[in-house]
């Protein structure tokens, strides 16, 4: 499991972590929907609530995150897909339990509260920390960690919204951003997994299977192109202003911030009561007055000041949910005028398919996902090339007239958040020092240069020899530990025979090197590392290298020396 293979092991975890990781998913929306039956006739249907409850609603859910935040300390508010992206790079997935228990009750909070939040960013964090704390329970290797944490994402999403092949996709393209037939395979098993395990549960249905075929034809093409430019557009101001907003939030502390949130929220809420929720109510409010090109303006605007405000001040909770219905209304309102222009029937419920995939496609950089992402939330394979049409032209507009990228990364960069790191690091990583360790070793006490020369040629040629000094102990009471490296080209060479105090030759004969040999101090890493830790612990020497422990950091198992390391990263090659 150290190495960078598919392998029956690591696709049995990915089953179990993705089983774990779907059922705590399926609870969070369980969880959901049983505190809105407290108050609300269908989920995510403000309307049903009079006005001032709908103003009140999320002033008392931002009271009740905050109670919550304040339990387990404000730093462990953090939570959602960049934060989840920031723990890959930094910790290899695992995620903190308070960050998560914020996510689990916070978020669940936020939507039941009526703020424009989605559910996949929760999804994606409980995901990743229940399938990586399988992992890390386990004590595997940390890469292998990592794709137990893409497992578990992947599980989360497809338990969300009953799309597994939109979550396998979503987790290639957004989180790991890059296809490995050894993470594909396995995060297809979970993505599985999800889908049955919602499908056991709430039945096998979708989101949006409600929509009618599309009727889209060739002469609507051109429309599309517009809708494609103006979603593209939109997308770009969009993230700006969001980023703009999270940057001059932070220095805010973190109660007025959440209470503006709420304020905007519910006084937008108290006027435009479908622009409240994930996105669904925005969606059938646009179905149902789809001819109204005035009160779709109105939604669209109220819904991109909810949306910001929410996660642009802090807000646990996801933005895919709020991106599709922004999409949807933008959608609804071209399918207004196109149908003004142009015949057809049924046309704004087509655009509205066309702005959700076109708007998530170019908010989020990830065409693909949002493309089967749209094609299985309908159940419609008629809507692909429409579909890709428009988020062909919207992801090109957006990237190449306003620069625009991920609004995931976006964030990170305005938060100081790593997400990336060097390519050589990157390659290392995906490899633990289990795979490569040299576990043969020959273990010497407080041993002198001749005493190792001896060893060299007594013991096999691929033995290490390490030099373990007792004797020399550092402040810390640990011991210290040597690697011998010699020139093998340089001959041994027998020391003169001596005798002893009686005349006599001694019976064992001692060997010294003519040549030159180096004692490294070996730096100690735990069998969980990776590559990429053996090589930044050696890289300013650029010689020696580090012993393995498994638990007690005396008890060496194996060592890789940054030979090694460089061997791989020239040749391509482990040694």
């Amino acid at each position: 499991m150290a190495l960078p293979k598919t392998s029956w092991q690591i696709c049995l975890l990915a089953i179990l972590g993705g089983c774990a990781s779907a059922l705590l998913v399926v609870l969070f929306t369980l969880t959901i929907e049983q505190i809105q039956q407290l108050y609300l006739t269908k989920r995510d249907n403000y309307n049903s609530l009079d006005s001032i409850s709908r103003f009140d609603l999320p002033i008392l859910g931002s009271l009740v995150i905050l109670f919550i935040g304040w339990l387990t300390g404000y730093k462990y508010l953090r939570t959602g897909i960049p934060f989840v992206l920031h723990r890959l790079k930094v910790a290899h997935g695992i995620i903190p339990f308070k960050n998560t228990l914020n996510q689990f009750w916070g978020s669940a909070v936020a939507l039941a509260s009526g703020f424009s939040v989605g559910r996949e960013g929760p999804a994606v964090h409980l995901g990743a920390a229940c399938s990586s704390y399988v992992g890390h329970l386990l004590k595997l290797p940390y890469n292998s960690i990592r794709t137990l944490c893409a497992c578990g994402i992947a599980a989360g999403i497809a338990a969300t919204f009953n799309t597994p092949i939109a979550a396998v996709i979503f987790v290639m393209e957004v989180i790991m951003r890059e296809y490995k037939i050894h993470i594909f395979i396995p995060v297809m098993l979970a993505a599985i997994i999800g889908s049955l395990i919602t499908q056991s549960i709430f039945g096998a249905k979708h989101e949006f299977e409600y929509f009618s075929t599309i009727t889209l034809g060739h002469g609507h093409y051109f429309s599309l192109i517009i809708l494609g430019v103006f979603l593209g557009i939109l997308a770009a101001l969009f993230n700006k202003y969001l980023v703009l907003l999270v940057k001059h939030s932070t220095n805010l502390h973190i109660i007025p911030r959440f209470m503006m949130a709420a304020f905007i929220t519910g006084s937008l809420g108290y006027l435009i009561p479908g622009a409240m929720g994930t996105g669904t109510s925005a969606i059938d409010f646009s179905l149902a007055n789809h001819w109204q090109l005035g009160l779709l303006l109105s939604l669209l605007a109220a819904k991109i000041i909810m949306t910001m405000t929410a996660l642009g001040l802090g807000i646990p909770g996801g933005i895919v949910g709020p991106v599709i219905g922004i999409g949807a209304i933008a959608g609804a309102c071209a399918g207004v005028i196109a149908t003004q222009v142009l015949p057809g029937s049924n046309l704004a419920s087509d655009y509205i398919l066309m702005g959700m995939a076109g708007f998530m496609a170019a908010t989020l950089n990830a065409p693909l996902a949002a493309l089967l992402a749209v094609v299985e939330l309908t159940g419609q394979l008629e809507i692909i090339v429409p579909a890709m049409i428009v988020i062909t032209v919207a992801s090109v507009i957006t990237k190449q007239a306003f620069n625009n990228r991920s609004i995931f990364t976006m964030q990170l960069d305005v938060q100081g958040l790593i997400y990336h790191k060097p390519p050589i690091e990157e390659a290392l990583q995906k490899i633990g020092v289990l795979a490569v360790m040299k576990e043969k070793l020959n273990i010497l006490t407080n041993a002198s240069e001749r005493s190792i020369a001896g060893e060299v040629v007594s013991t096999p040629a691929d033995t290490l020899v390490i030099n373990k000094v007792i004797s020399n102990k550092e402040s810390s009471g640990k011991n210290t530990y040597y690697w011998a490296e010699f020139d093998a080209d340089v001959p041994l060479v027998s020391l003169p025979e001596t005798k002893n105090s009686h005349g006599h030759k001694e019976s064992e004969v001692e060997y010294k090197f003519d040549g030159k040999m180096q004692l490294h101090q070996l730096i100690p890493l735990s069998n969980q590392a990776t590559l990429a830790e053996a090589y930044l612990a050696l890289v300013e020497q650029r010689c020696g290298g580090v012993y393995i422990y498994q638990e007690n950091i005396d008890d060496i198992i194996g060592v890789v020396t940054f030979e090694q390391l460089r061997y791989y990263l020239v040749e391509g090659k482990l040694i």
